[in-house]
């Protein structure tokens, strides 16, 4: 016993020893935070940037996205650099209108996109610069098909000699495992789905893509392939048939790379107009803008965009009632907002600090998801309903995607904005569950025990009894009813209309107008001005509730910028992706879940 005690007694002082270090370790760092930044007041200041006769460079190195995310932990992805396309937008509109500076240099090929629609609206800003009377030149060693659209608003376009250019265009495969799991690890798949073009579970339940979700993926990405070949088209002067011709007969340089083939092609057809080393690039602009005197090196006058950031303050309105806005934006689950993540007990929070905010009187909720899980999204729902209840008014802006979960969410509004690539519907449930006894038969385990009650110890490893099978049918086909119900009512419809837009089926944002899924054609900023209008408001400030780094991790997360540390190599990550995301795929078939998402609605850029 005395050794017991010593033992847990120094395991006691180990265990205070190491939270006072740690304690101490954090406590410096943020010390050292503070000290960089009083000496850099101190005997830095403020340099003033001159913009004057400058280049500025247009090379967003960020994931373009609703509204900014963080991940929940110091050692979490750091390398995903977010700007939202509001500050985006306020950038576009500056240099714009901007008469001071000498042209804009543009290259998106570092640029992510948060769907096809967010690469739209980005391509509506670029026909802004290019309306101005700023030269726009674009210069890219890669150029894909979001990298190239942005680019043929450029009055010269311009590739590296050993770069690449393809035009790939949309779509990708989903990762089939059915007979991974059935054949080879000797699962039994119970597929429970409700709705015939609902596809989420396919990929556990077929081995291939069932006819009703080839249909509607064709019936999706088709318009949107075509949207985009016609701007390339209209940009460059040629025909859609001339995009397309490029695109099924020049495959892309898939190593990134020494695509001389396609550069070649790409010169002569039209879409570039031509090729330059770096130095044979920079020798271009020191003709076209002189030299920068005050530059050690030879080059032309020029800036970054981060730097031209820092010349301009945006001002905000300021008012008595607000106009709140909440972003939905990513996989609704249980937890807190994350990047890609729609956390819904962060989002939870947002939204009870918006309707508990007295100077709230119009709440815009904007929706860039594909859904997730029923009580996540029963969550948020719960708390946009509770807003509307206390007599704010509620309009949703449904972004890139807002299908299945999200159209869920956005029930309680009293108006509903899509834009016309917008991706909603997929009302339907998706569930599929395994049971494991051919396995364990396979491997020779056997159960056996003693239970008080008929099913108290049945899991997934025991064959699924009639009664349970019965059970959670019962329990989707009540999801799948609530879901058309909840979407009846809010689009004064009968359920049995409804019924016949659901069926877990997608639509596009014109073609959900026409079907009454939403009130009207809009974008982001409509959608402000109609809650305001139905609100009364004639005056209002736009408030974001958006979540927040405490002040302590922001410190760090700035340390650890400042000095390019690196946790986590992200490229690291990346080289696994296609093998985690298998094994994903086969760790998530042991966790059912009944879903509210749309698998179909994940829309590739290549």
């Amino acid at each position: 016993m005395d050794a017991l005690k010593s033992i847990f007694s120094w395991l006691g002082k180990f265990l205070e020893k190491t939270r006072v270090v740690l304690l101490n370790v954090a406590t410096a760092f943020i010390l050292i935070v503070i000290t960089v930044a009083i000496m850099g007041g101190i005997f830095g200041g403020d340099a003033e940037i001159d913009k004057e006769g400058k280049v500025v460079f247009l090379d967003p190195a960020v994931v373009i996205t609703d509204e900014e995310a963080f991940a929940d932990s110091l050692f979490a992805n750091t390398d995903i650099n977010q700007m939202t396309f509001r500050d985006f937008e306020d950038l576009v509109n500056e240099l714009a209108n901007d008469e001071e500076i000498a042209a804009i240099v543009i290259d998106f090929s570092s640029t992510g996109f948060a769907g096809v629609t967010t690469l739209l609206n980005v391509a509506g800003l670029m026909e802004k610069l290019q309306a101005s009377d700023i030269e726009l030149i674009a210069y890219s060693d890669y150029f894909d098909t979001s990298t190239y659209l942005l680019a043929s608003y450029a009055d010269e376009i311009w590739g590296h000699s050993s770069g690449s250019f393809g035009l790939r265009g949309l779509g990708g495969y989903r990762t089939y495992i059915n007979e991974l799991l059935t054949k080879n690890l000797k699962f039994t798949i119970h597929d429970f789905s409700e709705g015939t073009f609902k596809s989420a579970a396919e990929t556990v339940t077929r081995s291939s893509m069932s006819d009703f979700s080839r249909k509607q993926s064709e019936e999706l990405l088709n318009p949107l392939w075509n949207a985009l070949k016609a701007l390339i088209a209209e940009q460059r002067e040629m025909s859609i048939e001339d995009v397309q011709d490029f695109a099924d007969n020049h495959p892309t340089g898939f190593l990134g790379e020494a695509n001389y083939i396609n550069l070649n092609a790409a010169s002569e057809i039209g879409f570039i107009d031509g090729v330059k080393s770096y130095p044979e690039f920079r020798a271009h602009m020191i003709e076209k803008f002189g030299l920068d005197e005050n530059s050690e090196r030879e080059t032309y006058p020029n800036i970054s965009y981060q730097e031209y950031m820092d010349t301009y303050e945006i001002e905000k309105d300021s008012a008595d009632d607000k106009v709140a806005v909440v972003t939905v934006e990513g996989t609704i689950t249980r937890g807190e907002i994350q990047p890609g993540v729609a956390g819904a007990d962060g989002l939870a929070r947002l939204l009870r600090s918006a309707h508990e905010d007295e100077d709230v009187k119009a709440l815009v909720v904007r929706v860039n998801s594909g859904g997730g899980g029923v009580m996540a999204s029963e969550i948020i729902r719960d708390e946009i309903q509770r807003a509307q209840s206390k007599g704010i008014n509620v309009v949703v802006s449904m972004g890139d995607v807002a299908a299945s979960g999200g159209v869920w969410i956005s029930t309680p509004a009293e108006y509903i904005f899509a834009q016309p690539t917008t991706i909603t519907g997929s009302i339907g449930v998706a569930i599929a569950v395994p049971t494991f006894e051919n396995t364990m038969d396979e491997i020779g385990i056997d159960f056996d025990g003693v239970v008080t009650t008929k099913n108290a110890a049945w899991d997934l490893n025991q064959a699924m009894p009639p009664e349970i099978k019965a059970a959670i049918q019962d329990d989707t086909v009540n999801v799948y009813n609530r879901f058309v119900s909840l979407v009846a009512e809010s689009r004064n419809e009968s359920e049995e209309y409804i019924r016949t837009i659901a069926e877990g089926r997608v639509w596009i944002g014109t073609k959900a107008l026409e079907l009454n899924l939403i009130d009207e054609i809009g974008n982001f900023d409509d959608a402000v001005a109609k809650a305001a209008e139905l609100a009364g408001l004639e005056e209002y400030e736009v408030d974001f509730f958006k979540e927040t780094l405490d002040p302590e991790i922001q410190a760090l997360l700035e340390l650890t910028e400042s000095f390019d540390i690196k946790l986590i190599d992200q490229q690291t990550l990346n080289s696994f992706k296609s093998m985690t995301e298998i094994l994903n795929e086969v760790l998530q078939v042991s966790k059912p879940t009944t879903l509210i998402a749309c698998q179909t609605c994940e829309v590739a850029l290549q």
